[in-house]
């Protein structure tokens, strides 16, 4: 989960997130959405793979990036359950 956190905590990976909801994409068209050099985008690809947000294939020389949505699956089961257990500790307090 904390890898999770401070993958969404860039604004550069929440913006590479938001194309790859559009379409899977490899890193030099990631590259082009931005001013930043390709392995500084390799490094932020990097980071979201680790955090299981982003996915990879390689296909032949290139490599795919598509967005893994049963993290934020995860990450909202998490967010409902903690709301949950909350309103829980509320009602048992009155």
């Amino acid at each position: 989960m904390n890898l999770l956190f401070k993958a969404l905590s860039d604004p550069t990976r929440r913006k590479i997130i938001e194309l790859l909801r559009k379409c899977d994409m490899n890193a030099g068209e990631i590259a082009d959405y931005f001013s930043i050099s390709k392995p500084s985008i390799s490094h932020h690809l990097d980071l979201l793979k680790q955090a299981g947000i982003v996915l990879s294939i390689k296909e032949g020389q290139f490599i795919t990036y598509s967005l893994n949505t049963t993290v934020f699956d995860e990450m909202v089961k998490w967010a409902i359950d903690l709301s949950q257990n909350k309103n829980l500790k509320n009602k048992t307090k009155k």
